[in-house]
């Protein structure tokens, strides 16, 4: 199995095959407009507009499950995207990434690739203990904690990697490169 074995439905209602990415490195996020770390659409578009030449893309989740921070419709979601960030890269409609209502896609995501913590430093620790007080024992699962959150995939849909909400995107190039 691989990430080309799922389905999602665009921003603009279409279904897509994940498998027409085949050949593809991909950075898979889940993103929320209204969020403290929404700015990294930003980043995650540089990233883009960086590697999108040589066969590398982004796909973002828009997800209201982490304390509503993504209340638009669909149509608010991809003009504040665009208009905000000029963000170009595909965005999925509004979808669940954790718990029983979660997209296959992000059910294998997280399956694949474990939670494994925050980086250290302070703001890290004070966002992990207002995590680790809302989910109580969940904490410690591999599900999806908070909005973008990324998974780098491979050109054969392997899931390589998984970095957590407070990474920063530009900090991924060197692994992005990797896999081009």
């Amino acid at each position: 199995m691989s990430v080309y074995d799922f389905e999602y439905t665009s921003i603009e209602n279409q279904p897509v095959r994940m498998s027409d990415y085949k050949g593809k490195v991909l950075l898979i996020v889940n993103t929320a407009s209204k969020c403290g770390f929404t700015p990294q659409y930003k980043g995650l578009e540089k990233l883009y507009q960086s590697y999108r030449e040589r066969g590398f893309t982004i796909i973002g989740f828009p997800c209201n499950q982490f304390m509503e921070q993504e209340p638009g419709s669909n149509q608010e979601i991809s003009e504040f995207c665009s208009v905000r960030y000029g963000v170009t890269f595909p965005l999925s409609g509004k979808v669940d990434v954790r718990g029983e209502t979660a997209i296959p896609l992000f059910q294998y995501l997280t399956s694949q690739k474990e939670f494994q913590g925050f980086e250290k430093g302070l703001k890290n620790k004070t966002f992990e203990l207002m995590l680790r007080n809302r989910y109580k024992e969940g904490f410690s699962d591999n599900q999806i904690k908070w909005n973008f959150t990324k998974f780098l995939i491979d050109r054969s849909g392997n899931v390589v990697s998984r970095y957590e909400s407070p990474v920063e995107p530009m900090s991924l190039a060197g692994d992005i490169e990797k896999l081009l």
